[in-house]
């Protein structure tokens, strides 16, 4: 395990993920907050912490992230994606591990765009017969 500071950008949907990882205790920061004042849903914090359990690195590093854009699940899914690329580049033996979760893998599901037309992406204006 390095004892330099490990930085990555994670991304999903339109959030963006600066996370920084130093050895330490654990302590997870996120856009100044506690991990648990920040997070809320119990099922975004198991997809944050996804990757340090995978590698059994849980409580080895002090974690500071910088998320902004999108809404709570795409901002959890770019903070895994950040961590998991930070991991990687402190210890390359556990790509193989991250990669086979699909971890490292960029989610590229995005929102389709409004189509002309219509009133959304998929939706049509309801057809009047008479």
């Amino acid at each position: 395990m390095a004892q330099e500071v490990l930085y990555a950008t994670g991304k999903r949907k339109t959030a963006v993920a600066r996370v920084w990882l130093k050895p330490g205790n654990g302590i997870l920061k996120i856009n100044k907050k506690n991990f648990n004042e920040y997070v809320v849903k119990e099922c975004d914090k198991i997809v944050i912490m996804e990757a340090f359990e995978v590698t059994n690195t849980t409580g080895k590093y002090d974690m500071t992230v910088n998320v902004k854009g999108g809404g709570t699940s795409g901002q959890a899914g770019a903070i895994r994606h950040g961590i998991t690329r930070a991991i990687v580049s402190g210890d390359p033996s556990l790509r193989e591990v991250l990669k086979k979760n699909g971890f490292l893998t960029r989610d590229p599901r995005m929102k389709e765009r409004k189509k002309y037309g219509q009133p959304g992406a998929r939706a049509k204006f309801q057809y009047s017969k008479r």
